[in-house]
């Protein structure tokens, strides 16, 4: 199974066939026509400006257990210790989010902000758009497919640095979890869609449904679309949150940038009628409490596995 390339700009009959068969296969494929490769060369210079910066710098943005946003060296995927740093912020043009962005001052590092704000705008218009592809896919019309949708200003980026070995300086270890075999551990994202920048250096990797692990290569030109945990519960199983790992760097740095899409704090995340006609498979949760709990199990270890959709998988289908 391969991953498919989609051009967003005028998407044929054969590439949407794909789609469809890589979002039922592993929920993986690639935008291409996007329009945006300047703004993805200026992220990829103020990615690594960043991670490149005096640890005293990055350690004055660091995240804390009441907020997700900031730098963090220290994440857990599957209760194990990650090979990565990162950097994360919500909408910078939202004002309710200043309670919980941290950014390094504009004398630190001029024009990061404003580019930072460019990036979320731009990727969540596209997100959006994304999103279009999916209902057209499905097969629904805009009303029924409007569940499966995201909103700006509740969606996050992320940039992602990997470096070449442990991330954590070695006299800071003590006490932490242990780090993973995988640079990433294997995981699903919790939203709607992901939207991911990689650089050329690779380590991507998907899982099937039929359990094969399959590279999601780098490709000039193109942004990766992952499914998240939302749309399979939408789609009823019929689309998969696309399973992905990151393996270890063993020669050089890797950098990735994702924006994660996600829905409206309020929502409820249920099967779509049209897409459950055998009986929906999961029981209604609330998108505010899930993801909560997600953001909870990355931080710290709570002794048990990951919240998951399948917390709220039915046994069997509800006619």
């Amino acid at each position: 199974m391969s991953v498919p390339v989609v051009d967003i700009s005028n998407p044929s009959a054969t590439s949407m066939e794909e789609l469809d068969a890589a979002c039922r296969s592993h929920g993986f494929f690639l935008l291409e026509g996007h329009g945006r490769d300047d703004l993805i060369e200026r992220m990829w210079t103020e990615a690594a400006r960043f991670f490149d910066t005096p640890d005293a710098l990055r350690n004055s943005v660091r995240r804390h257990e009441h907020s997700p946003f900031g730098y963090n060296d220290r994440e857990l995927t599957k209760r194990k210790r990650d090979h990565k740093q990162v950097f994360d912020y919500g909408d910078p043009t939202d004002g309710r989010m200043e309670e919980f962005n941290a950014w390094p001052t504009e004398g630190e590092l001029p024009g990061f902000r404003s580019l930072m704000a460019e990036f979320h705008a731009s990727f969540a218009e596209l997100a959006h758009e994304t999103c279009a592809l999916l209902h057209r896919s499905l097969g629904l019309t805009s009303e029924q497919g409007a569940a499966i949708a995201g909103e700006t200003r509740f969606s996050t980026v992320r940039l992602n640095h990997y470096p070449v070995g442990d991330p954590v300086p070695e006299d800071e270890r003590e006490g932490l979890a242990d780090l993973g075999p995988t640079a990433l551990g294997y995981h699903t994202d919790p939203g709607v869609l992901t939207l991911l920048l990689q650089d050329d250096v690779g380590g991507l990797q998907t899982r099937t449904r039929d359990g094969e692990w399959i590279d999601v290569e780098p490709r000039p030109g193109t942004i990766v679309v992952n499914l998240a945990d939302a749309v399979q519960v939408w789609t009823n199983d019929r689309y998969v949150a696309a399973v992905h790992r990151v393996v270890p760097m063993t020669e050089t740095r890797r950098f990735s940038i994702p924006l994660f899409f996600n829905p409206v704090k309020g929502a409820m995340v249920e099967p779509i009628p049209e897409l459950a006609e055998e009986g929906p498979r999961y029981r209604p949760f609330s998108w505010r409490e899930f993801m909560q709990a997600r953001n909870d199990d990355n931080f710290a270890d709570a002794g048990a596995e990951d919240t998951q959709i399948s917390d709220w998988a039915l046994a069997v289908p509800q006619r």
